[in-house]
């Protein structure tokens, strides 16, 4: 009977304080970027994982790179009784955002991945439209 007990723990969960209640959600990663081929010397905006996605598959569909992979997706890290902090793991977060930087890195230094639109929208654009016309962006 005991072991019954143990199966149904509640998950742990972090105390809250005002910044983590109201600040800029934690499953966001802010990119800087000044490469001179943009529009903007420098930019910030908020990506989610799916963007990071949705630009891959844009580069693979639009331009002849060769686009490196994204981090692995968390699956395991979301199921619950885990026993740790899942997706909210500082090393994890660390160790993605490292590797998305890596990833960007590699495509916004590539000539030919420089010139497509989606890269621009992505990292310099509030939002991303995911319904805009692909295109080449010429530099001026």
């Amino acid at each position: 009977m005991a072991d019954a007990i143990a199966d149904t723990r509640r998950l742990y969960s972090k105390p809250q304080n005002l910044n983590d209640a109201y600040g800029p959600p934690s499953n966001f990663l802010e990119i800087d970027t000044n490469l001179p081929i943009f529009k903007l010397k420098e930019s910030c905006v908020r990506r989610r994982y799916s963007d990071f996605e949705w630009l891959r598959g844009e580069l693979e569909r639009e331009s002849k790179v060769v686009v490196p992979p994204l981090p692995g997706k968390a699956l395991m890290r979301q199921l619950p009784f885990r026993g740790d902090d899942g997706i909210f793991d500082d090393t994890f977060i660390e160790e993605r955002r490292q590797g998305l930087e890596q990833f960007l890195n590699k495509v916004a230094g590539h000539p030919l991945a420089q010139n497509e639109r989606c890269l621009h929208m992505f990292l310099q654009d509030e939002t991303v439209d995911k319904n805009y016309t692909p295109s080449k962006v010429r530099q001026a």
